[in-house]
C-alpha cells in the first residue's frame, strides 16, 4: 500500500481534554494544534462542535481557512453528530448543532462530518436509513460526506448494522467510518472488513490497544489507546484488509488515552504520526 495521507483527530492533538469532561475544549489553540500537526507531517486535522463554535468566535470562517491553508491541510473534520435520526426535543438539538456543522463545512472546505449512531442502544435501525440518505443529501450540497462511525457501544455495533443504514445512499457523499479499535471491540474480523465494496468505506481510522477489555468498552474507548504499534492490533493487517476493500483514502489517526493527554502537544504530534506511518512499512 502507497504511504497515504494522515489526519490527526481532533482527540489526538487535543492534550488534557476529554469527551466527557464538559465541552472537552482543548487547552491548546486551534493555531497552535494546526502548526504542531503540519511541524509532524499531517495532512488534515479534526475539530468536534464545541471547539469549532469556540475557533469560530475567535477567529471567524476566514481565520481558521487561512490558519488551515497557511499549514498545508488538505482535510478538515468535523465531528461528531449525535440524534441526527431521532425526534422531539433530541431531534431538536441535533438540528442546530447539525446547521453550524454544514455551514462550517461549506465554508471550511471540510472533508467529512462524523456521525453516530443510538448511544442509548435502542433505536431502529430500520428508522435511521430515511435520516441518514438526508443527511447524505444535505451534506453533498455543503460539499462533504457523512461517515457513519461503528461504535460497538450503540446501535451500530457492527458491519452489518452499519451497511444497512447506509445502504446505495453511501455513494460519494457518505458511507462508513472503520475504527480500527472500534473493528476489534465489535468482535469484526479483518477479513469481513476486506469484503466490504469500497463505495460503502468513507474514512479508516488507527490506533492500537490491548487484546482483551478491561473496562466497560465506551470508558476503554477513550482512556486505553496505544500509540500504533504498542498494542495487540494487527495494524498491518488491518491496513491490508482494507486495502483490498478498494479504500484509497486518508487514514486518520484517534489516540485517545490518558497517557496521550499528558503529552506536549508537539511530542503527541510527532509519536502519533511517526508511530502509524510506520505501520505502512511492515
Amino acid at each position: 500500500m502507497s504511504i497515504p495521507d494522515l489526519i490527526a483527530s481532533y482527540w489526538t492533538l487535543a492534550g488534557n481534554a476529554s469527551p466527557f469532561d464538559g465541552t472537552g475544549l482543548s487547552p491548546h489553540s486551534f493555531r497552535d494544534r494546526v502548526e504542531a500537526a503540519a511541524r509532524a507531517g499531517f495532512k488534515g486535522i479534526g475539530s468536534t462542535y464545541d471547539d469549532l463554535v469556540h475557533n469560530i468566535g475567535r477567529y471567524g470562517y476566514a481565520g481558521i481557512k487561512a490558519i488551515l491553508d497557511a499549514n498545508g491541510m488538505k482535510y478538515f473534520e468535523i465531528e461528531a453528530l449525535l440524534d441526527w435520526f431521532t425526534d422531539g426535543e433530541r431531534r431538536r438539538h441535533s438540528n442546530v448543532v447539525r446547521a453550524e456543522m454544514l455551514r462550517s463545512a461549506e465554508k471550511l472546505g471540510a472533508y467529512q462530518i462524523k456521525v453516530a449512531g443510538d448511544l442509548h442502544g435502542d433505536w431502529p435501525i430500520a428508522r435511521m436509513v430515511a435520516p441518514y440518505r438526508q443527511l447524505c443529501n444535505q451534506a453533498m450540497s455543503a460539499g462533504t460526506r457523512v461517515s457513519l462511525e461503528v461504535l460497538p457501544f450503540t446501535n451500530i455495533k457492527n458491519l452489518s448494522a452499519g451497511l444497512a443504514v447506509v445502504g446505495d445512499a453511501a455513494i460519494m457523499h457518505g458511507g462508513l467510518l472503520l475504527d480500527i479499535w472500534h473493528v476489534n471491540r465489535s468482535g469484526t474480523s479483518y477479513a469481513e472488513v476486506a469484503k466490504v465494496p469500497s463505495q460503502f468505506i468513507a474514512a479508516i481510522e488507527l490506533n492500537d490497544g490491548p487484546r482483551d477489555v478491561v473496562e466497560p468498552l465506551l470508558q476503554e474507548s477513550i482512556d486505553r489507546r496505544k500509540l500504533c504499534g504498542e498494542g495487540d492490533f494487527d495494524v498491518p493487517a488491518f491496513l491490508a484488509a482494507v486495502g483490498r476493500a478498494g479504500y484509497r483514502g486518508p487514514f486518520g489517526v484517534e489516540i485517545l488515552s490518558s497517557e496521550n493527554r499528558s503529552r506536549p502537544l508537539d511530542d503527541a504530534a510527532r509519536l502519533t504520526f511517526t508511530s502509524t506511518l510506520h505501520q505502512f512499512s511492515l
